[in-house]
């Protein structure tokens, strides 16, 4: 296997958590093969659906048990504050739960065909061997995400995860390990996505491949994995609009609005980063907004006080400022942030404090584009109509936020509103049996809930002539 090598560093500071093993072609051809030998033979092809459920409570079991050492890993590598990342790793143990149960729930049918001598049913098999290749602003979330429904269904995974962030997935395949997941059922191979990453979209072993990240790169993994009809499932970028109408509980909705929009840094896809307000209160509100984000502490993310920790790096950091400066040089006004922090305890990571934009336009690249860092462009409306057309009006559609009293309203934007999730009164709502994904250019295919099961499954007609 390879000798070569990266480092993983703390986005805070700077310093070098770890080393970590820079895997090509050659490594992941050695994973799939692992993985196919693991779904076609040895123990995991035998284990029955109640096998897969203990095997999943037991990995739930010990994820929650070292749930302050992958929090901390978490934060250390990507910046998100500790005491978020500690509420993560408990969904994630509430989600691995969620997919012992639906092991034992997964059934075809029977059907009734016209001929009364021939039986025919269906049945649900597993796909077969998976890849997957997530990204960095959440990458333990990610990779549960993607196992979870492979362990489920029994079929067998290769991970790639994001060079940034690497040591939560190693980690997590060795609490599999512990947990009894059979040698080749879970592979991680660290890496590049040029290399690692490319090749295993390419791959020709891979029976089913899903990727978070970016429309652009998401373009690039489907015209790769389409060349050997890989089935496939995409959850890509997003520039959620958030909706505020002038009737809704606007104290509620500020609050949220702040959340929707710079939790994690700004750095989740469906982030609520076009605020439209109705115009009656745009002024007020956007100022509401301003003068809260204004109240998060910003620093280290191992920091219990911490609300915000740093960009993920430097690349990063620079995307955000040169957001920011195109917003301003186009005619838009931050009131609250606006460049990057410096001075003590900031110069040596990547700190972008939550910004607040004011007369900007739809047509503004910072509005139109995903900038994946914590700013938010608020925009004017006047009618019912005319925001749903603009919220429309972008390649994505993987969230959408509601703010009103109307429940008649609620329920007419519900249906217009073109994103996988519309959220109202709330915004970023998961559980585990939800299903979540996008619409355009945010992808196809769903996570959570029994869709994503469906996502590793088979369907085969079985017919028996009684003749």
């Amino acid at each position: 296997m390879t000798d070569a090598t990266f480092e993983t560093r703390n986005p805070a500071n700077g310093q070098v958590l770890a080393t970590v093993a820079r895997g090509t072609a050659r490594e992941v051809d050695a994973a799939v093969t692992a993985a196919r030998t693991a779904f076609e033979d040895g123990a995991w092809p035998r284990f029955s659906p109640a096998d897969r459920q203990r095997l999943l409570l037991r990995l739930a079991d010990l994820l929650e048990r070292d749930a302050e050492d992958f929090a901390r890993i978490d934060t250390l590598e990507m910046g998100s504050p500790i005491r978020h990342t500690r509420g993560s790793v408990a969904l994630l143990v509430d989600l691995l739960r969620y997919y012992a149960g639906m092991a034992r729930a997964i059934e075809g049918l029977t059907a009734q065909p016209s001929d009364p001598d021939m039986f025919a049913c269906t049945l649900r098999e597993p796909v077969g061997v998976c890849g997957a290749i997530i990204p960095w602003n959440g990458p333990l979330w990610a990779s549960v995400l993607k196992l979870g429904p492979v362990l489920a269904t029994g079929c067998t995974l290769v991970l790639k995860p994001a060079e940034d962030a690497s040591l939560a997935p190693l980690m997590l395949a060795r609490l599999a390990e512990e947990a009894g997941v059979p040698p080749g059922v879970f592979n991680v191979v660290t890496g590049f996505g040029a290399e690692a990453g490319a090749a295993l979209a390419a791959h020709p072993g891979i029976d089913k491949l899903a990727f978070t990240g970016s429309d652009a790169t998401g373009r690039a993994i489907a015209a790769a994995a389409g060349a050997n009809l890989t089935k496939l499932s995409l959850e890509l970028g997003g520039k959620s609009p958030n909706i505020i109408f002038a009737d809704a509980d606007l104290d509620a909705a500020a609050r949220t609005a702040v959340i929707a929009a710079f939790a994690n840094s700004g750095q989740v896809c469906s982030a609520g980063t076009r605020l439209f307000v109705e115009q009656p209160v745009h002024r007020e509100f956007a100022e509401r907004v301003a003068r809260i984000a204004q109240t998060l502490r910003i620093g280290d993310g191992m920091d219990p006080d911490t609300d915000l920790g740093p960009l993920v790096s430097a690349r990063q950091l620079g995307r955000v400022c040169g957001h920011m400066d195109d917003a301003r040089a186009a005619g838009a006004t931050a009131i609250s942030g606006g460049g990057r922090l410096t001075g003590a305890g900031y110069d040596q990571g990547f700190f972008f404090p939550p910004t607040v934009l004011v007369d900007a336009r739809d047509d503004m690249r910072a509005v139109r584009e995903e900038i994946f860092g914590p700013i938010l462009a608020t925009l004017p409306f006047t009618t019912e109509d005319e925001v749903v057309t603009r919220a429309n009006a972008t390649p994505f559609g993987l969230g959408a936020g509601v703010w009103t009293r109307d429940v008649g309203r609620a329920h007419r934007l519900g249906r217009r509103l073109r994103a996988g999730s519309v959220w109202v009164n709330c915004y970023n709502a998961i559980d585990p049996a939800m299903p979540s994904g996008g619409m355009k250019a945010s992808g196809y295919g769903r996570e959570y809930g029994r869709a994503h099961l469906d996502e590793h499954l088979e369907t085969k007609s079985l017919w028996i002539s009684s003749r």
